[in-house]
């Protein structure tokens, strides 16, 4: 199993700033990315951005310009600093590994959560 700890979330006023960690241990071999999701009130969970192993990145539209992921692959810890939050912003916050065939772990951590006031 692949054990994710996330850790950083809180609440922040729109506008401000927050920055989420990830550690990832336990059964990672092959991993060729990490990334982070949330899940938002009532929505499904969505993919936020994902760092290849090279330092490829992918963002997703809503928080392209405003969010940016770091990953450490010696210690497979990967960071999402968030900038200009808003209200939509708010969700539970998770990260995830990535194998070379492109597919995501199916272990999840408990997530961190983000709770942004306007």
């Amino acid at each position: 199993q692949v054990q994710l700890v996330e850790s950083g979330g809180g609440l922040v006023q729109a506008g401000g700033s927050l920055r989420l960690s990830c550690a990832a241990s336990g059964s990672i071999l092959n991993i060729d990315a990490m990334g982070w999701f949330r899940r938002g009130p009532g929505k499904q969970r969505e993919l936020v951005a994902r760092i290849t192993t090279g330092g490829s990145t992918n963002y997703a539209d809503s928080v392209k310009g405003r969010f940016t992921i770091s990953r450490d692959n010696a210690k497979n810890l990967v960071s999402l600093q968030m900038n200009s939050l808003k209200s939509e912003d708010t969700a539970v916050y998770y990260c995830n590994v990535q194998n070379n065939y492109g597919r995501w772990s199916i272990y999840w951590g408990q997530g961190t959560q983000v709770t942004v006031s306007s």
